[in-house]
């Protein structure tokens, strides 16, 4: 619950396009690997070393480009053809490799092709995310749409409850950072 709880915070503070939104994510993973490691779920371990993994990457790539917009946060952008292509392909190419991991192991997962499909969307939002691509906010809705009904079906309401909350903040988030990309911000005030 506080794992999940703090992946909130900082898919709000994505939102917000803060640099914060960053160590949030790395939290959420380590206290997920708790989690996961005391119900000797080694493959959602896996996950969240991987998800901690992109999300130092993305702590970087922000730390970097901080000021690009005018108003001090991060500028936010449509992806070129070619990248939502990229994007595209490793989403399918992944979840074709998880999930026959998955298959191959099936103590990784009780549900290998869907487990498959949140992970690795949910990976590449992230590195969306870390470019400021506006596209993020689709891969995330792509991945709710899989993870409410699989988090109810599997008798975790409280996760199922959460992807409830992460769809809402996404159509938000989603909205605001499409704007962003049309308006362009006065100096010192947000677009």
């Amino acid at each position: 619950m506080i794992g999940n709880t703090i992946g909130l915070i900082a898919l709000a503070l994505g939102w917000r396009r803060s640099i914060l939104t960053w160590p949030a994510q790395l939290l959420s993973g380590v206290v997920l690997i708790a989690a996961y490691a005391s119900a000797q779920l080694s493959g959602g371990v896996g996950k969240q070393l991987l998800v901690i993994g992109v999300a130092a990457w993305g702590w970087h790539q922000w730390s970097r480009g901080r000021q690009q917009a005018q108003d001090g946060s991060i500028a936010v952008r449509f992806a070129t053809w070619k990248e939502r292509g990229l994007l595209l392909a490793g989403a399918v190419l992944g979840t074709l490799a998880v999930g026959g991991l998955f298959t191959l192991y099936p103590s990784l997962s009780w549900s290998p092709w869907a487990d498959a499909y949140i992970f690795v969307g949910t990976l590449v939002a992230m590195v969306a995310q870390a470019r400021g691509l506006v596209e993020f906010w689709f891969a995330w809705l792509l991945v709710d749409l899989v993870g409410v009904p699989l988090a109810f079906n599997s008798g975790l309401a409280f996760s199922g409850l959460v992807y409830v909350i992460y769809f809402a903040l996404v159509l938000w988030g989603m909205r605001d950072w499409w704007l962003r990309t049309r308006t362009p911000a006065l100096e010192g005030t947000p677009a």
